[in-house]
């Protein structure tokens, strides 16, 4: 925001109150307006308000509009080839190269276009694990990515901790700067540029608060495992018996659903690390879709829509009323909400607990096909990991269509993960070896039949088949092995009909659900053989059987 008339903000007399003596010259930043540091949730509210980045709506939540951008922009993001990280990134589709001097070029222009203008900063922690935490900030145009940043990482305890901060990474998001593709090599005016050399990432052209929280997460998947941490796109939490759980999924498969169980106390809904000590979150918030949000199914999330310190991302609200209408996707079905951890009543505080018990990969199958629970050993683990199969739900991303895209993306996370699947993969099974985690696959999916014939699979069914896989009630029932994937079905469950585990009887075609069986298969196959070569013969063994129908 551009202050010509040098009109005081709400904020503007305690703007420098919790300033950080490392200031933002040392990013390269001068003659910039007022700078708002570390600024508390009601003073963030009155900012965005004074600058109309939002509105309040009933019982205390910010909305706003994110504007052109409703998703991430994952076509958009490069990281710079420098010498040395050159022989460590995963190189490719989501690991695009772009040159350090173009990099440096687009910073340039960057800090000369912030100029005179406000920025908020926020000073945090990337991992609430004080042996692992990475020091980072957040420099925003708007106020509330600041309320966002501050809602998602771990915040700093007191003035003193705020005035010695020294940021190792720092991410600046200014949505207003636009690249010029035929100049500075991007795709689009948008773009999100990750170099290790300048611990720094550059946000510009989209105002999606996602690519803020999915940098840091970024910036720890490469940093993180070169000190034997494995880095994992995943919620978590922990039983009465001090169980601790991890669900890895892409979004839209139910991870911040099936992590928010009333019975068990939630470590994290996205972003985790499993160190020598045990599992700790990245984050201190939550970062949950909320279309079609009710409060029967999924009390514990919507109850965070009600709360003061919320960020409602595109949700449609009446202009009068200010009442939330959580099924209106007119703007996008990938609405959003932010909040603080503690927002949720069973969480641990800590965000810290001890090894994992189990271990679950969720899946979306959009084709129908697949078993609602399967058994898996340590290297078909490995295998479903690097596979990391699911369907893309409409909104999470740009250019995605209404209906759910078959993928594949690897570690369950592809566009984060910034070296080798099978570096990641290799790192999570001597984890699960050394501390004898039982793994599962789940199919959040459809069932019946594929989309559009098929319907999603009961919520209560999978929390039920959960809740028996969590509190080793599978463990006591038997299982057939399933030709295809050679992985363990359960022939029944407590308080799911037996029938709800055989997906076949639930088609009314049986060759055809045979048929569609055996074409997922072979697209496993076809996606693994990029990986086959870097990855041990027992995992490859894990593939498909295609001559099994």
């Amino acid at each position: 925001m551009l202050n010509y008339l040098n009109i005081k903000s709400p904020a503007a007399a305690v703007a420098k109150d919790l300033k950080s003596d490392y200031g933002l010259v040392n990013h390269g930043f001068s003659n910039f307006g007022n700078v708002y540091w570390n600024l508390s949730e009601p003073a963030l509210y009155e900012e965005i308000l004074f600058r109309r980045e939002g509105q309040i709506s009933n019982l205390g939540p910010i909305v706003v509009n994110t504007g052109k951008h409703t998703a991430r922009a994952a076509n958009d993001k490069f990281v710079v080839m420098e010498d040395s990280v050159q022989g460590e990134v995963w190189w490719g589709q989501y690991n695009r190269p772009f040159g350090n001097v173009k990099f440096v070029e687009v910073l340039n222009r960057l800090q000369a276009f912030v100029q005179e203008r406000d920025l908020f900063v926020q000073d945090c922690w990337g991992g609430a694990d004080p042996r692992y935490r990475l020091p980072v900030r957040i420099i925003t145009e708007y106020a509330w990515h600041s309320l966002f940043a501050r809602n998602m990482f771990i915040p700093l305890n007191g003035a003193d901790e705020y005035r010695r901060h020294v940021p190792d990474f720092t991410i600046v998001s200014i949505p207003s700067f636009k690249a010029v593709p035929e100049l500075d090599g991007t795709r689009s005016d948008t773009f999100i540029l990750l170099s290790f050399e300048h611990k720094m990432a550059i946000i510009g052209g989209t105002g999606y608060a996602g690519e803020i929280k999915k940098s840091v997460f970024t910036v720890l998947n490469y940093l993180l495992p070169r000190q034997g941490v494995m880095t994992m796109h995943c919620s978590a939490n922990v039983g009465k018996q001090n169980d601790t759980a991890i669900f890895f999924g892409l979004s839209g498969t139910g991870k911040t659903t099936l992590s928010a169980d009333p019975r068990r106390r939630l470590i994290g809904d996205d972003e985790h690390g499993w160190s020598d000590e045990g599992v700790f979150n990245f984050e201190n918030g939550c970062y949950a879709k909320v279309i079609n949000l009710s409060a029967e199914a999924e009390p514990e999330i919507f109850a965070c829509t009600r709360k003061f310190g919320t960020i409602l991302e595109n949700v449609i609200h009446d202009p009068i009323t200010r009442r939330l209408d959580l099924d209106d996707d007119s703007r996008t079905e990938n609405t959003r909400a932010s909040y603080p951890l503690a927002f949720i009543d069973n969480a641990v505080p800590e965000k810290m607990a001890g090894h994992p018990t189990n271990i679950i990969m969720l899946t979306c199958d959009a084709s129908g096909v697949m078993p609602p629970i399967a058994r898996l050993t340590p290297e078909q683990a490995m295998y479903h990991f690097i596979s990391g199969y699911t369907a893309k739900v409409s909104g999470t991303e740009l250019d995605m269509g209404k209906e759910p895209e078959i993928t594949f993306s690897a570690c369950f996370g592809a566009p984060f993960m910034v070296h080798k699947p099978a570096y990641y993969a290799e790192l999570l099974k001597r984890k699960i070896l050394r501390h004898g985690v039982q793994c599962w696959l789940v199919n959040t999916g459809w069932v019946g039949g594929p989309y559009g014939v098929g319907k999603r699979i009961s919520i209560r069914h999978t929390r039920n088949l959960l809740d028996a896989a969590l509190d080793g009630e599978l463990m006591k029932v038997q299982y057939r092995t399933d030709p295809l994937f050679g992985f363990e079905v359960p022939l029944t469950c407590p308080n799911v009909p037996d029938d709800v585990l055989v997906p076949e009887e639930r088609w009314p075609d049986k060759a055809a659900y045979k048929l569609k069986y055996k074409q997922l298969g072979g697209l496993f196959v076809e996606n693994f053989r990029k990986f086959a070569d870097e990855c041990p013969p027992e995992v490859v063994a894990c593939g498909p059987n295609l001559n099994a129908y």
